[in-house]
């Protein structure tokens, strides 16, 4: 794939399957079992509140170019908000989803894990 041909939503489109990817594979290693337990937990890391605390953890560590991203994707024009979300919680969400489709896009799969065990340092499977 070429960045440069990809749009930002189609970033923040793709960054939502590499979170959720993230999350179910920590959920795993971390011996939850059943469909129920798993989706209740991953709740925890993929609503746009969460992902907006996630990101305040994140901003400290980006890059100039991670950084741009991220500010991309939070600007990007949003029509529907959740209505369990903060117009502001969702801007930082799909901004932390554009970071992670670009990072995904570019093969920073290494830097994905960085930056989620950065954005999530206490374990949430087992609270």
């Amino acid at each position: 794939m070429n960045l440069q041909e990809i749009s930002v939503p189609a970033l923040a489109y793709l960054g939502d399957c590499v979170l959720e990817l993230c999350v179910r594979e920590h959920l795993v290693k971390a011996g939850l079992s059943t469909s129920g337990h798993l989706n209740a937990a991953a709740l925890q890391y993929v609503r746009a509140s969460a992902q907006a605390e996630a990101m305040k953890r994140l901003l400290p560590h980006l890059s100039e170019e991670e950084e741009a991203y991220f500010r991309r994707g939070r600007n990007l024009g949003h029509t529907n908000v959740p209505k369990h979300a903060t117009v502001s919680e969702y801007r930082a969400a799909t901004g932390m989803e554009v970071l992670l489709g670009y990072l995904h896009v570019t093969g920073q799969e290494e830097r994905i894990q960085e930056l989620f065990a950065l954005a999530y340092p206490m374990d949430k499977a087992e609270e």
